[in-house]
């Protein structure tokens, strides 16, 4: 019966998704109301409200980083960065590379959007790295895989607080886990992407395509926002006694206020609306897999999958793991670190839940890769106008393939890693 219920969920999930073209969100609320019926629960309405609170902490958290983010973006703080940088280590193409890729991280890292990261940041970055002589598939895929890694990265993670909201494991301790398993990925990725192509930067021809001339003539000020959100959340538990915990929504609301003063000036109202606009499919997304993942505990579909995978061997748990995860994000990687990221973290209790649940969720990324819907490499395609979103993705298996077997690799030896990680 449980795996009837699952079948048919996961059955009318993919159909409103790829026959009806509906949005992921209302894909699982759908999916979430059959299961409900079918498994003789009705329409129950609490249960639906519940699970769409089950991931508030989550949605407090994008909201106010979308809203930061603006901020910082309006402000002209994103654009001075980037700028800077450029007119710094010009002269050094790899070094330079490596800085792009952490721009392109930037905005993935405060919102957990790999769509994010590529339409913001990606667009400053993607004509630096085509005039450095790297061909706009091949640019594209850095732009993409920056954005996934930026996702990945701390201090915002969607698909571990996805899953671990599904497990109620609080979403700390992850910042040591996170930043090993992104930035080394991040700095090989673009490296073997774009460093046998690039060449030395003549400045001259990047000052007539590039305005480096600051117009705000707020001097370091402009990046006060940003030191003051990281400080804010790294003081708070290196400095305890001092520098209280916030936590995050506050923070960012704390940046993106200051962000007002620090740069252009900004309507802030109307930036705050842009933002949640901005993020609102992500934000249903959320209340969506919070609809499914009660329904999947109600109805037993979750503990049917636990026990299913507790008895697979390991091998082929890891091979599901790796095959499954990233077929299934072709909807939305999200939703696999929904479905499929919260009962294999349940059927690997064995190991570091925290670390586990890390390499799941870095696996989980590669959904915004799988066609037809590749997120990712849809958008950076888009930024470097490429006539199709197709050589971008075949530009992306070799850093794809990486990141799935550092993931397993990261899973498998999650008790040993443990000591070094998570503190």
């Amino acid at each position: 019966m449980e795996l009837l219920l699952f079948s048919l969920m996961v059955a009318a999930f993919m159909i409103g998704c790829f026959r009806f073209k509906l949005p992921v969100s209302i894909s699982l609320v759908i999916s979430s109301i059959l299961g409900l019926i079918a498994s003789g629960n009705g329409f129950s309405i609490r249960h639906l409200v519940e699970g769409t609170f089950g991931y508030m902490d989550a949605i407090l958290i994008i909201a106010t980083a979308m809203i930061f983010m603006k901020v910082v973006q309006d402000s002209g703080a994103l654009n001075a960065l980037s700028n800077g940088i450029i007119k710094k280590f010009y002269k050094n193409p790899a070094i330079l590379l490596i800085l792009l890729m952490f721009i392109v991280m930037f905005p993935g890292m405060i919102t957990g959007s790999s769509t994010a990261a590529v339409l913001t940041a990606g667009t400053l970055v993607a004509p630096v790295l085509i005039m450095m002589g790297i061909p706009k598939e091949t640019a594209a895929a850095i732009i993409a895989i920056g954005g996934m890694m930026g996702m990945i990265a701390p201090p915002v993670n969607v698909p571990v607080m996805i899953i671990g909201g599904g497990v109620d494991m609080p979403y700390s301790g992850f910042t040591l886990p996170l930043i090993f398993m992104s930035v080394p990925i991040a700095i090989f990725s673009v490296l073997f992407l774009g460093h046998k192509y690039v060449k030395n930067l003549d400045y001259d021809e990047l000052s007539q395509k590039i305005d480096f001339e600051r117009k705000d003539n707020k001097g370091i000020l402009i990046y006060f926002p940003i030191l003051l959100v990281i400080t804010l959340m790294i003081g708070g538990k290196v400095f305890p006694g001092i520098i209280p915990n916030l936590g995050m929504p506050l923070i960012f609301l704390i940046g993106s206020f200051v962000g007002m003063f620090t740069g252009r000036k900004i309507n802030y109202i109307k930036a705050s609306k842009e933002a949640v606009n901005d993020a609102l499919p992500v934000l249903g997304i959320l209340m969506g897999v919070g609809m499914f993942i009660q329904v999947m505990t109600l109805t037993g579909v979750r503990g049917f999958i636990v026990v299913s995978g507790l008895s697979l061997p390991a091998i082929l748990l890891y091979i599901s793991i790796a095959v499954s995860i990233p077929l299934f994000g072709a909807v939305s990687s999200y939703g696999s670190a929904s479905v499929l990221g919260v009962p294999f973290l349940l059927a690997l209790l064995s190991k570091d839940q925290i670390v586990t649940a890390a390499g799941l969720s870095l696996i989980a990324s590669t959904g915004d890769l799988m066609p037809p819907t590749a997120l990712a490499g849809l958008f950076a395609a888009q930024v470097v106008k490429a006539e199709s979103y197709i050589p971008v993705l075949k530009k992306c298996i070799v850093p794809a393939g990486v990141i799935v077997v550092f993931g397993l690799v990261s899973i498998i030896f999650a008790n040993q890693l443990q000591p070094f990680l998570v503190l």
